[in-house]
């Protein structure tokens, strides 16, 4: 049935529907902001008046004196009725048979001549779909980044943004922001049970609106709570979320993604420089001395290709209220840190790194995060994201929250998350901070702290499911990508595939050779002797893993001193030292991570609100382990030998590790083709030396690198251009030997010709 102008007349002259179907109670709930059903009393609603079909629209406008229903139907004004002093209206609108789906405005006025036309929150349909809810809710959902959040939306011509959280044992939400002036009485939520996802489409507002959702908890209490699927947030200490869209940056890193998917990372030259981008450089401009991301990434990419570097390793970029955590204490999960620019910008760092051949890894931390009340902890009320238990709940070390990594949806947050960079961000690699922190029940608690899983055991078998799914989706999802773990202790099958019971990261970091070899190199040269031990020890166990050899920031701080400052002896002898450490760490078997700043031998200990000390390049010492570092990493792309093989016992055979007396160690690193091979001999102590080694076969052995050499201030004490090995005198049961000096405190390098 059609009506016309004339019967909608009769139709609002008839039967008062306020008073026979509008409850004083469901009207007052609205009001107060605990309605978790807005949409059961706003918004459209098909009703009887006088036994024909009408639809009566009601809406809350706060601060409004007069209402009108814009009918675009048919271009009809038609008066809306107050209903409750407070702001809540009610008009009629004749039910179309052919219209499923309303359409009409409001028009609003106050006692200030302020007038304005908006659409009505209500009448849009839910964004997410029952299947949605259903994958989220078992923790499957791994794109739910598009659904939850902030998200421009067309709706049939009618833009705006669609907001979503998940916070199931809320009273009411309601989404605050700059288009509601931070009142948030006009736009209550819906919840969507029993998934406990709360939804509301805001029409005619677009990115950049700053907003919180405004949750009331079942205690009555109200908590203004950052968007945990919010993309950009405001720089801190402000802390609301930013409407932005990630969808209109134009890539032009086609040739590098494309090449990605189709090589083997692992048997591939791997330099990282780990850097954290707000103390690399600094600029006399913005705030703190910030750099934009485009400004760092034309430096920075600079810096690196001059220096070899294969790959950036960032400290934490997820939004952190505390610059001092360094990032790894994050809120925002989601969301780019505003420091350094949008998340545009960070897209443009990545992809002109990606367009010069380096690749970008992020520090991710899904072990903890902290207790700032804008954020995770307590978010609707209830321990949602963490466990309420503080045994298992709390982190006793770092006054953080641990997830509750058994519940799907916390799960789900997770792993989208990690798949939401590699996504998003074109990224090559996440390494995962403090995974043994994860793994371990026990983890830093004394008897008593902590609660044993099923089987009475100290394994978090739910955070071991996490991992293994993250690392399968990872991989599935993004071929190529790299997977790291900081995991400092034994625990089996780190990097190996989940099919066979491992965890099935990609790498993970070799603490046991950082730990030993540094501890070797504080000892005085002339007690190196009794620790040979420190350095061979981890070649037994190489191979068990695929390791990357860390130098990292965590070596730099909390009175550790810098590396130089923890070399051995005098100021000569600490230079030379550190060119033998990293001499020995580019020839070890494995792949290598440095942080900024160890490549110029700098004094200070690292401290995120200062740059590096980059006026020490004017001394020629500093310039020397600068230069040394850069030879390093080209010499390591142009031998197969030094990373071909680096997680086979192939690839590296000992010469003689039994020298302790002289503190000299030789061995061979292999490519897949084992006629090529390069001799790495070494000597730990301050004395030239005349040594004689064992070689695989007669020849020319030149002298490939020396970290003695004068290009890098040392003593210039060598072999060049090389050795011819003698065939008649076997030694260290090799077919030939070659009779070399050593310098002191340096390793050398021969490539046979």
């Amino acid at each position: 049935m059609r009506y016309t102008k004339s019967s909608f007349f009769a139709i609002t002259n008839g039967v008062d529907p306020v008073q026979t179907q509008i409850n004083l109670n469901t009207l007052s709930s609205i009001i107060d902001g605990v309605n978790a059903n807005p949409a059961s009393v706003l918004g459209p609603h098909a009703i009887q008046v006088d036994g024909k079909n009408a639809i009566a629209v009601r809406g809350y406008f706060p601060g409004f004196d007069q209402a009108w229903l814009l009918d675009d139907r048919n271009a009809a004004t038609r008066p809306m009725r107050r209903i409750h002093p407070s702001g809540v209206y009610e008009g009629l609108m004749p039910q179309q048979d052919s219209s499923t789906n309303p359409q009409y405005r409001f028009r609003l006025s106050n006692s200030t001549g302020k007038t304005i036309e908006m659409q009505d929150p209500y009448a849009v349909p839910s964004l997410i779909s029952d299947f949605d809810r259903h994958l989220f809710n078992a923790g499957e959902h791994w794109k739910i980044y598009e659904k939850l959040g902030s998200h421009l939306r067309d709706v049939e011509g009618n833009v705006g943004v669609n907001f979503a959280v998940w916070a199931p044992n809320a009273q009411s939400v309601q989404v605050v922001g700059d288009f509601n002036h931070w009142d948030g009485r006009s736009h209550s939520m819906q919840k969507q049970i029993p998934s406990g996802i709360w939804e509301l489409f805001v029409p005619q507002i677009g990115t950049g609106q700053k907003y919180k959702y405004r949750i009331r908890m079942q205690d009555g209490q109200v908590v203004d709570k950052t968007d945990p699927y919010g993309v950009f947030a405001e720089l801190p200490p402000r802390t609301a979320s930013i409407v932005t869209s990630l969808d209109d940056y134009q890539w032009k890193d086609d040739q590098w993604m494309d090449r990605r998917k189709g090589e083997n990372q692992l048997d591939k030259p791997m330099s990282v420089y780990e850097v954290h981008l707000g103390s690399w450089r600094k600029c006399k401009t913005g705030v703190h001395g910030w750099m934009n991301y485009r400004e760092i990434a034309h430096q920075l990419v600079q810096y690196c290709k001059e220096m070899g570097f294969t790959h950036v390793e960032l400290l934490p970029v997820s939004e952190h209220p505390f610059t001092g955590s360094w990032g790894y204490q994050t809120v925002g999960y989601f969301s780019v840190t505003s420091r350094y620019g949008t998340p545009e910008d960070f897209m443009y760092f990545v992809d002109h790194c990606h367009q010069n051949d380096i690749g970008v890894i992020i520090d991710w931390v899904p072990a903890h995060f902290p207790k700032d009340s804008h954020g995770l902890r307590q978010f609707d009320g209830s321990a949602l994201y963490e466990h309420a238990d503080p045994r298992q709940g709390e982190h006793p070390d770092w006054g953080t929250m641990i997830f509750n990594f058994g519940r799907n949806e916390v799960r789900n947050f997770l792993v989208a998350n990690a798949l939401f960079w590699l996504e998003k961000y074109h990224l090559d690699g996440l390494r995962v901070d403090a995974v043994a922190s994860m793994l371990y029940l026990d983890y830093s608690r004394k008897e008593g702290e902590w609660v044993p899983n099923v089987h009475g055991g100290r394994e978090n078998l739910e955070a071991i499911h996490l991992l293994r799914e993250f690392n399968i989706q990872s991989h599935l999802q993004h071929p190529g990508v790299l997977t790291i773990a900081e995991e400092s202790t034994a625990w089996p099958g780190v990097s190996r595939p989940t099919e066979s019971g491992g965890l099935g990261f990609s790498l993970k970091w070799n603490m046991g050779w950082m730990n030993d070899t540094l501890r070797y190199m504080r000892h005085e040269p002339i007690h190196r002797q009794f620790h040979q031990n420190e350095l061979t020890f981890s070649l037994i166990y190489a191979f068990t893993e695929n390791f990357t050899l860390p130098l990292s920031h965590d070596e730099v701080v909390h009175g550790k001193g810098a590396l130089i400052a923890q070399m051995a002896g005098d100021l000569w002898q600490k230079f030379a030292n550190l060119r033998l450490l990293y001499s020995t760490m580019w020839t070890h078997p494995g792949k290598n991570l440095l942080f900024m700043g160890c490549e110029l031998a700098q004094w200070h200990e690292w401290n995120y609100d200062s740059e590096l000390q980059w006026d020490l390049l004017d001394w020629e010492t500093h310039r020397g382990v600068q230069k040394l570092v850069a030879d390093l990493n080209h010499l390591l792309k142009r031998e197969p030998a030094l990373y071909e093989l680096d997680f086979s016992a192939d690839g590296f055979e000992w010469i003689d590790c039994m020298n302790a007396q002289d503190s000299v160690l030789g061995y061979i690193r292999k490519a897949k083709d084992p006629k090529d091979f390069l001799v790495v001999c070494s000597n730990f102590t301050p004395v030239v030396r005349k040594y004689r080694m064992g070689v695989p076969r007669a020849g020319f052995y030149r002298e490939i690198f020396n970290s003695d050499s004068v290009h890098y201030a040392g003593t210039n004490v060598g072999n060049y251009p090389g050795i011819r090995a003698d065939s008649n005198i076997p030694q260290h049961g090799r077919p030939a030997s070659i009779e070399l000096i050593l310098p002191p405190l340096a390793t050398v390098i021969f490539k046979p010709e």
